[in-house]
């Protein structure tokens, strides 16, 4: 295991793109994925991040916590912030955050807020969430853009009793997968990836004919044995494919 340390003139610079927490995050996570900074590289400290970023604490602790929600980090006292195993070993399947996902290709990421909604405990999307009947569900659409092109449709069920805070945030101006990442450890997601055709509303918001071909994502989260989401991801199935590798570790 590496035990480098990151030089603070290493750190990617921030992007201008949303809050401020989160552009840290991206600045951070980055190198993380791409392998430049390996398992067992520890990362600067708060107080030195807090003035390169010319930031507060708090924001600045905001954006580590949920870099170590996902795993990518762990904070190990008198130690530091350590980049972990997890973030080599992470599967090829994994889709991050759209976000994160246009930046990497040099776009100018955007994010439109579409619906939010408490839906029914008898709805279908509450059957397929296999909650209990009484389980408080909050429903968001959203779409994400690249250079102002719709990059990906996002319908989302979220349990309510594992994020209680979600529907009272302000969901126009940060996604509802960012915010989960933020707040809401999991402990095992699920995926699902399928080819379908365009149904006139997702067509509507991909820019897209109904009928058109769609990669569609369909993940799901637990923390421990409680649900936390149900998320399905719509990519217009021309300009999308999914792509990862690994090595093995012995």
């Amino acid at each position: 295991m590496s035990e480098a340390k990151v030089s603070i003139s290493a750190i990617p610079p921030l992007d201008g793109e949303g809050p401020l927490w989160l552009q840290i995050r991206r600045s951070l996570s980055l190198p993380i994925v791409s392998g430049r900074w390996p398992s067992g590289t520890r990362i600067p400290t708060e107080i030195l991040l807090t003035a390169h970023f010319e930031t507060s604490r708090m924001t600045v602790n905001k954006a580590i916590q949920s870099l170590a929600t996902e795993g990518l980090v762990q904070r190990r006292p008198k130690i530091g912030t350590i980049v972990t195993e997890k973030a080599r070993e992470r599967p090829v399947f994994e889709i991050w955050d759209p976000a994160d996902m246009v930046h990497q290709s040099g776009a100018h990421y955007s994010y439109r807020l579409i619906d939010t909604a408490i839906i029914s405990s008898a709805s279908e999307l509450s059957r397929q969430f296999n909650c209990d009947e009484t389980t408080p569900l909050f429903q968001v659409q959203c779409l994400h853009l690249s250079n102002k092109r719709p990059f990906q449709f996002e319908e989302r069920v979220i349990n309510l009793e594992a994020a209680p805070k979600i529907a009272h945030e302000n969901l126009h101006a940060v996604s509802p997968g960012q915010w989960l990442l933020a707040h809401v450890a999991y402990t095992e997601a699920r995926h699902l990836i399928s080819a379908r055709a365009a149904s006139e509303k997702v067509a509507n918001f991909l820019e897209l004919t109904v009928g058109d071909p769609c990669l569609v994502v369909e993940r799901r989260t637990w923390n421990a044995n409680v649900p936390v989401t149900l998320g399905r991801f719509w990519y217009p199935g021309g300009d999308h494919s999914l792509h990862g590798s690994f090595k093995p570790s012995w």
